[in-house]
């Protein structure tokens, strides 16, 4: 396996999220109910499994190993890649702080929250889709076969020194909760 293809597969992983996200946003907008425990859950695989596990993979490894073979890191896939990456996370401390405020202010909660979580989906399919499509064939084309491998290595110590045995596959577990209505 290829270490792009390891963060396919976690796309993959992230869409039956963002699946869960718009059924979520429906919800809140037919129904005005909060769901506190899933919005939680939500924001907790948005928070490690999205930034702190494939981010990091992405920020601290791939992008790197890119721009060893040539790639401009200033400009192009990876800078569009990188300021996505932050607004993603502007649209997470902003969810956080709507659910934090759900509470108080239980009239508006619901349509805050929906809006917040329609934007980062709205944020996230695109980016994806540009990763998979864009940034990843490149990556298969400019990495040697010791570069994937190197990446899978340390894709691997992110995931058991970062995020610690066993939260991976939670976090996958979680997933598949989360897209299920």
């Amino acid at each position: 396996m290829k270490a792009t293809e390891l963060l396919v597969h976690e796309h993959e992983v992230i869409g039956k999220v963002l699946d869960g996200a718009e059924a979520e946003a429906r919800h809140l907008r037919q129904s005005a109910e909060v769901r506190r425990d899933r919005l939680d859950k939500m924001l907790d695989f948005w928070k490690n499994f999205v930034d702190r596990c494939h981010h990091t993979k992405e920020e601290k490894h791939l992008f790197p190993a890119l721009e060893e073979r040539g790639v401009p890191g200033d400009s192009g896939p990876i800078a569009v890649m990188l300021q996505e990456h932050e607004e993603g996370r502007r649209m997470v401390r902003a969810f956080a702080e709507a659910l934090h405020q759900s509470a108080r202010a239980p009239e508006r909660a619901a349509r805050v929250l929906a809006e917040r979580l329609e934007a980062y989906v709205a944020l996230l399919r695109p980016h994806i889709e540009k990763e998979n499509n864009v940034l990843f064939p490149l990556a298969n084309r400019v990495l040697r076969a010791e570069d994937q491998e190197r990446l899978l290595q340390a894709f691997e110590k992110v995931e058991a020194e970062e995020m610690g045995e066993g939260t991976h596959e939670r976090y996958h577990n979680l997933a598949h909760e989360l897209a299920e209505e």
